[in-house]
């Protein structure tokens, strides 16, 4: 009767039940029945796991400092004064805003979240920006503005659509 092939999962399960040294060496040559690959698989996993230390077991500590700034109801990001928020995403929120120089009007204006300004999330939602600015369709709100709020995280202003939540 033949056995099934090791899996990864069971093959590096096993290997973490088990102390580093010799007892995990002569599992790991049974379990992985002489696959190097699987062999080098796991034990990248289990130096991956070994590395990633026990970050999850205790809550952070004060020395990380204070979070970083967020924008709310009634302060301003250049000329808009933040009135509502009303919807919030992976990487950004969404304000009903006022704009009140040049012209006075209610808008849409969407901010990059505090702590989520990363290199990579910051050139998504800028491409984010300038496909909507691209656009010109009737059920397409129009970028009205662009810019960085003083803690220097990315905004936009969009026409403000009043209806129904899409997940509505």
């Amino acid at each position: 009767m033949d056995t099934p092939p090791p899996d990864l999962r069971s093959v590096f399960a096993g290997a973490l039940e088990r102390p580093e040294g010799p007892g995990r060496d002569a599992y790991l040559d049974e379990a992985c029945r002489g696959d190097a690959s699987l062999r080098a698989d796991v034990e990248d996993l289990l130096r991956a796991h070994e590395g990633a230390g026990d970050f999850l077991a205790a809550p952070p500590t004060a020395e990380a400092g204070p979070p970083p700034p967020t924008e709310g109801v009634g302060e301003r990001i250049g000329p808009y004064k933040l009135l509502q928020q009303i919807g919030e995403g992976g990487i950004g929120a969404v304000f009903m805003a006022e704009q009140e120089r040049p012209v006075r009007r209610r808008v849409a204006l969407k901010v990059i979240k505090a702590g989520m300004d990363s290199a990579q999330v910051v050139a998504r939602f800028e491409a984010e920006r300038q496909a909507l600015a691209l656009m010109d369709h009737p059920n397409i709100a129009r970028v009205l503005d662009a810019g960085t709020t003083d803690a220097g995280r990315p905004y936009f202003v969009m026409e403000l659509v009043k209806g129904i939540p899409i997940t509505e």
